[in-house]
Parts: C-alpha cells; structure tokens; sequence
C-alpha cells in the first residue's frame, strides 16, 4: 500500500540499476493543495510500484520539476489540476520562461520543456487512472515548445579540443579522471556505466586481444562483448592497482566496482564510496579543461561534458566508413537512426 505521510523513503533493490542500494528521500511536503499533493504521490507511488518508471527518474524528472508547477499553482491561487484550462497552460509556459535557476540565471529551454512534460505526464496518466481529477477538455496543445528537436545538435569533440585533451592527460595526476576519459574515449559508455563498472569487465579475446563487457543500466542489459584497444585495457589495469587497498573497505555491493575512492571532504569524509557524476563529469572536468587552458575555436573554456565522448566515437567511426549497424551496436542503441 501507498506509504503514510509527506517524507518516503525508498531504497533502490534494483540490482541493474546503476543506483542499486541507494535511499531515495521523496518529499511532498512542498506542494501546498492537499488535493494535488495526493494526486501527485499516487502517480509517483503506482508508478514506482508497476515498474513504469524507475526511482530516480520519478525523483529527478518528476518530483523536483512539479516544483516549478507548485510555485505558479500557489501563486495563481491554483488548488486542483482539474481546473486548468490552455489558458493557465499559456501562463505556466510563460512563467517557465521568465524562472532563474540557483545561480540567477535563466532556466534553460530544455529544463523548461521538462517542467512542462513533467506536469503533461501527470495529466496524461490521470486521465487513465483518475479522470475524474483532470479536465475533460485537451488543455496541451503540444506545440508548447516546439524548436527543441528542429536542428540536429552534432555534439561530438572538435578533433583540435581532443588533441589538446590527450595532451593534457599526459600529466594528468588524478588517476580516475585520467584513466576514465581514456576508457569513455575507447568505448563510448554513458558515464552511469562508467562508474559502475566492474573489474572484472576485461576478457581475453578468443581470437587475440580483449574485449570489454559492461552493463548498459539504461536499457537494464549486459552490452555484447566489444572488442577494446589496449590502452583501454591498461587503464582499468591502472585503476584496479589504485584501488586495491580500498575494497577491504568498500560496502559489499561496491566491492568488485572500479571506480571507488576514498571520499576527501563533505559528506561520508573518509568512507570508501563509488565516485559520484557530479564530482566526476562536472567538478573534475571543470577544473580539468581551465588547468589546462583547453579552448574551444572562438577562444572560451571548452564545455565538457562526459556523453562527448560517446558521440565523438559514434561520429569518427561513421566518418571512417564504419556501418550504422555496426556503430548502433556498439553503442548500444535500439535503432540505427538515433
């Protein structure tokens, strides 16, 4: 049954999943419309519990965008969803618009865009199971944000940006950073995958060589074993001397996972942990492009970001002649037009 009360606490038992064993704090007490409030923890709760969504995409795309909805809802005096009209949709969209983010700056158009799914999604799944609390009437008119898939974003890594890049990892002295972008460079893996991998994901190939194995947390599934370049293969083999001393120490379940460290300041200072995105693909890139004075053409701080790495592949393998259905399976997506 539906927990009690405004706070949840669910741990994620999913064993696939790259947040397995992690307590996820769901907090409704933001929402001021008690009939709101209970519509929304229903979607969550039947969700969670039908296995439609996971629990962190109901935590990171559902529950943290409704705040946007539930500041506009209180103050336009909004206390049903079932009282909405396209009129207040037009209104919330031009709210969106005008929101700054922690840092005072604009929200972005994708993070406006997801706001507005978020609360799409909510309707959408009650009119399924609570019609009665919806309007009767469409009030999406589905063109609210429109432009957001109209260009093509080729999103690779300037071939002058990955020179300067592997010139900076020569002296490079943190060893995860280092030997991470190496192994991200040679296999295309989402960065999830990264930091769960295991050490035991190198296999000598039948033929000569190795491959890599590695569980793609996304799709729930182990990817096909890939053939891999050597230096890859010297980078987990660095990684695992690294961190040999800590596994005494590491949580059962984060064992036999590569990417674990000894947690310098903050929270768990101290503790042997998985190394978390933020700290990886966003504090130590950051520090990493400006140490190193990487720019891109116009002469800025090249903005990294670690799922570069997997379209950079994508892109030269293609560039090379490589067939697309060779390259979807390496990458491991569902169709070849992605």
């Amino acid at each position: 049954s539906r927990p009690d009360g405004d706070v949840w606490n669910i741990v994620d038992n999913d064993k696939d999943s790259q947040h397995y064993g992690r307590n996820f704090k769901f907090d409704f007490s933001y929402i001021s419309s008690e009939e709101i409030k209970d519509v929304v923890k229903d979607y969550v709760w039947q969700n969670y519990r039908v296995g439609n969504k996971t629990i962190s995409t109901l935590y990171t795309k559902d529950l943290m965008y409704f705040k946007f909805f539930e500041v506009f809802a209180k103050a336009r005096g909004i206390k049903t969803l079932k009282s909405l009209s396209n009129t207040d949709i037009d209104n919330y969209v031009s709210y969106l618009r005008t929101c700054l983010t922690s840092r005072n700056k604009p929200l972005k158009y994708n993070s406006q865009k997801a706001a507005l799914d978020c609360l799409k999604n909510i309707v959408r799944w009650c009119q399924i199971h609570r019609p009665n609390d919806v309007p009767a009437t469409e009030i999406f008119t589905g063109n609210e944000y429109i432009g957001v898939n109209r260009k093509l974003k080729i999103d690779f890594i300037p071939d002058d940006v990955v020179a300067q890049i592997n010139e900076a990892l020569k002296k490079e002295e943190n060893p995860y950073l280092k030997y991470g972008i190496i192994i991200l460079q040679s296999t295309g893996m989402r960065i999830g995958d990264l930091l769960k991998l295991r050490i035991d994901c190198i296999k000598p190939h039948l033929i000569s060589g190795y491959t890599i194995e590695w569980t793609q947390h996304k799709g729930r599934k182990d990817k096909a074993p890939m053939p891999v370049r050597s230096e890859c293969v010297a980078a987990i083999e660095k990684l695992i001397e690294v961190t040999a001393e800590l596994r005494s120490e590491a949580d059962e379940k984060d064992k036999d996972t590569l990417m674990i460290w000894r947690v310098p300041q903050g929270r768990g200072t101290g503790s042997v942990s998985v190394i978390t995105t933020q700290t990886f693909s966003q504090n130590w890139f950051r520090d990493f492009i400006e140490y190193n004075n990487i720019k891109d053409a116009n002469g800025d701080y090249y903005n990294l970001t670690s799922h570069q790495f997997r379209r950079t592949l994508g892109t030269d393998m293609l560039s090379k002649g490589t067939n697309i259905n060779v390259i979807q399976q390496v990458l491991g997506h569902s169709d070849p037009s992605v």
